[in-house]
Order: C-alpha cells, then structure tokens, then sequence
C-alpha cells in the first residue's frame, strides 16, 4: 500500500472518529462537481464532506471550507487546494471576498450538530452528561445557554420552545424556568434537567432533547444565520451551479425548499406592496427532499430526520 493511500486511511479514520459525514455521496453527487470549480463547504466538521469534494477535484479546482467550531481545525488536511475559513458560514460572501471569490460553482451545508460536540462533555450539547449549560457553536460567543434562560422573558423563551424545539407545555415550562432564574441562574444541565422535572411530559429523554435542540438553535442563532447563507448563496453561484443542504429540523427544510421556490429571505413569493413576483435564482433539483437510506439510517441511527435539497443555478 502506497503512502497516499496510508494517508487516505488516516484521514478517513479521522473523519469517522469526528463525526460520520450524512448523506456523504447523495450530497456530493447533488454538486455535480466540475473538476476544475470552485467550491465551498459551510460546514467543515469531521472534513468528510471535504474530502469527498477534494477527491472529485483536479489540481486546478478550489475548496473553501468554514467552520467556527475551533475543534474543527484539527481535522484538516494538507491540500494545497484547500482553503480553511474559521468563522460561521454567514458571513460567506466576505470573506471569498477577501480572498479573491465573487463566483463559485457549488456550495454545500450540512447543518447537523456534529458527533464530537455531541460527545464532548464540556460543550453542553448532549443531556447525557453534567457540564456547563453552554452550547455554543463558536465558543468565542457571549451568549451561552445559562447566559440566555437567565435574561430571556417567558414570552421570549415560549416562542423559542414552540418554534424551535415543539415543545407542548412551552409556556408551562418558560414560566417555570423564569421564575427560578429570579432566585437562582440555571449553570449546568443537571441543574436544568432538575428544575424542569417537574413539568416534563411524556418520554423525559425526548422532552429534554426538544428543549436542548430549542435552545441549542437560540443561543447560535441557527435561523437567521441559515436565511444569511441562503441568500449570499443566490448571488455567489454561478448560473448552472447548485447548493446542497442538509437540514435536520423541519424548520431548516422548509427555509431551505421555500428559498429555492421563492428566492426570498423572508420567504415570501410575491412583494406584499407591489404584488410582483421577484427573481427565483434556484431551480430544485427535486420535489421532494432526499433521505438517508435505511442502511445509513442502521449504520448512523443521527441521520435518520437528516433531509437533503440541491438547488441549481439559473
């Protein structure tokens, strides 16, 4: 065995340890890679996406991969034709812009929350353990989650809970969750598991993962920042190239299906004053979203509510 296939070991093994890449050829496949294009991954991660992309690229093609996850940094590779980005997808077009990109042939987004922050204690992402109650994606961030119960109003956070996590008492459990954080911040999970126990309903396991995902979505301002990346997106790809993203809450998807039906960030078809139609850059590839097969779904059991949606260039 030849040393770059020793290295292609290595860094597939690293992937896999970091986080199993979803939907890793349907994704990539959705490009339809130009070997000698431009593209970007939003979401660095494990690098699996990355390197699927490297690997379809010759020596004249291009990847520039955001992540602004710190711990992502120790996932790259050495490739010369490969650019890293340590900041939130949201501020895309900047910062190609610094380095010289007004066009790019394709982009890709996987908005999952990866397996290491999942498993990594101290982050605050899994109810599975007692850690800070943080949960910020880039942990350079003001706003972590003790910092948001603790200066939220209970109209803030139902809204929050509803929208985000479909939670069904969420005005139960906001007023609950207020009215300690009067006495008392809210610092460690343990701590937040035990004063929503009171209030929980149905399976606990679910309910506090819909309320972690909820917060989780608040604190990184996930929406507004998926919107963000949506329409920088329609100005950055050329006609005929496309975006694939990735989306795991039904939220996400339909942000994603509505912007490439109506290309509007507020996603509105139709101007509310002038009734006129605006430019609709994308053309879905497909009506429906793409889903992990069952085999992915046994291999990976956190890529079963994953959904993809590729959106080509007009």
């Amino acid at each position: 065995m030849n040393e770059t296939h020793n290295m292609d070991e290595v860094a597939e093994h690293a992937v896999q340890a970091y986080h199993i890449p979803v939907m890793l050829k349907e994704a990539v496949d959705g490009l339809n890679i130009n070997p000698s294009g431009t593209y970007v991954d939003c979401t660095y991660g494990g690098g699996g996406h990355s390197l699927e992309i490297l690997s379809r690229l010759n020596a004249s093609g291009r990847l520039f991969a955001f992540d602004q996850d710190e711990d992502a940094k120790a996932n790259l590779v050495e490739d010369a034709r490969l650019v890293f980005i340590p900041h939130n997808f949201r501020h895309l077009a900047r910062f190609l812009r610094l380095h010289g990109i007004s066009e790019v042939d394709g982009i890709l987004a996987d908005l999952g929350v990866s397996s290491h922050q999942f498993n990594k204690a101290s982050r605050g992402f899994s109810i599975r353990f007692d850690a800070p109650l943080d949960m910020r994606m880039d942990q350079s961030g003001a706003l972590t989650a003790a910092d948001f119960l603790q200066q939220s109003s209970p109209e803030a956070l139902q809204l929050v809970f509803q929208e985000y996590g479909e939670v069904t008492n969420a005005k139960t459990l906001a007023l609950l969750l207020c009215e300690h954080c009067k006495k008392s911040q809210i610092r460690t999970i343990n701590e937040l598991k035990a004063v929503m126990a009171p209030v929980v309903k149905g399976n606990p396991k679910k309910y506090f993962a819909q309320v972690f995902q909820a917060l989780r979505i608040a604190v990184n301002d996930e929406l507004a920042a998926l919107k963000d990346l949506m329409v920088q997106s329609a100005a950055l790809i050329r006609p005929g190239g496309r975006m694939a993203v990735i989306t795991f809450h039904s939220i996400e998807d339909r942000i994603v299906k509505q912007f490439f039906k109506s290309g509007d960030e507020d996603m509105r078809a139709v101007d509310p004053v002038y009734g006129t139609r605006k430019d609709i850059p994308f053309e879905p590839l497909n009506k429906k979203p793409i889903e992990p097969s069952e085999e992915e779904i046994r291999n990976n059991p956190r890529s079963r509510s994953a959904r993809l949606r590729v959106g080509i260039r007009k």
